[in-house]
């Protein structure tokens, strides 16, 4: 089972994608690291968001404690407070960083109200590569505005030894919007099939499962059905700032499935509510298809991927 944890709702960027920076968690209603000890051991991963996570003085108190609960923990920030993110790695090297970069300097810092942003996140990740950390990357949300940058930058990913990672613009009640939307999908589809072909070329196993989950945000893009089943709430869970645990954050509305600073992790996930929350999960029409939930799926049925790779590599052979 996997997580994530949106340790606040305070952003200080002001992204046109996510407008969460308007209604931002007061510190003292966010959760403590004595309710991230709640949750379950033995995850496979998690993932900690916001919001900004380094806007919370108690970060490194709260990944001291999600270290002990999983395999593999990784930060998502927009990479602004530099200073604050290398002296993190430094006491727990074996985090992973993705930083936000949403396009070349001048689409990023317009996109994310945030200004030199770029040159920010760009000095955390050579800061973090400098330090030796392994599991680090930019991630990068598209739209119309930055799809054409999508290749340059996982061009730079590539030849700085980094990993890249892409999501598209959502609505949902988590980014309080409910606007966003494609003016020109095709387009917005073939450049995520140039990263799924780039991707493919690689040597790396992990590369062409990469191509598929962008194969995967093509077919999002153009209104397909999902490829794969969405199993949030069973196979992933999302732990919100002020306690709650929801099965995503891609639905139109919250649907908690309980209260950790009132209940035991057990009690909720065993819970009636929960049952209801899976079943409405059954239902969800909007197919979303983000690497939380996509994830967990691929590896529930690495069959799927594995056939759509070899049908790709065979003919692209036939193609040579």
């Amino acid at each position: 089972m996997e997580a994530c944890i949106i340790v606040t709702y305070r952003c200080n960027a002001k992204c046109h994608m996510c407008n969460t920076w308007q209604f931002p968690s007061a510190p003292a209603e966010e959760i403590t690291p004595a309710i991230v000890d709640k949750l379950p051991t033995g995850l496979k991963f998690i993932n900690i968001t916001g919001g900004e996570p380094f806007l919370r003085e108690d970060l490194e108190e709260i990944v001291r404690v999600a270290l002990t609960k999983t395999e593999r923990l990784v930060i998502s920030s927009n990479g602004f407070y530099t200073d604050r993110m290398l002296a993190l790695a430094k006491k727990y090297p074996n985090i992973g960083v993705r930083i936000s970069i949403e396009g070349l300097p001048t689409a990023n810092d317009e996109l994310r109200g945030l200004k030199d942003g770029f040159d920010h996140g760009m000095r955390s990740l050579l800061g973090l590569k400098a330090l030796g950390l392994k599991d680090i990357g930019f991630g990068m949300t598209v739209s119309d505005v930055n799809a054409k940058d999508m290749i340059e930058l996982y061009r730079l990913a590539d030849a700085m030894g980094l990993e890249f990672a892409t999501a598209s613009t959502h609505n949902s009640y988590y980014f309080h919007k409910y606007d966003n939307a494609f003016n020109d999908p095709e387009m917005v589809a073939r450049e995520f099939e140039k990263i799924s072909r780039e991707l493919l070329k690689s040597r790396k196993l992990k590369s062409w499962f990469r191509a598929y989950f962008n194969h995967g945000m093509a077919n999002y893009v153009r209104g397909g059905n999902r490829l794969l089943p969405c199993e949030v709430g069973t196979d992933m869970f999302f732990l919100d700032p002020y306690g709650k645990i929801m099965p995503c954050n891609g639905m139109d509305r919250e649907m908690p499935m309980g209260d950790l600073t009132k209940q035991t992790f057990d009690d909720i996930w065993q819970s009636e509510q929960a049952k209801k929350v899976r079943e409405s999960v059954k239902h969800c029409d909007k197919n979303c298809w983000m690497i939380g939930s996509v994830a967990p799926a691929m590896k529930k049925d690495m069959l799927t991927p594995i056939k759509w790779i070899i049908g790709q590599k065979l003919g692209a052979n036939k193609g040579a």
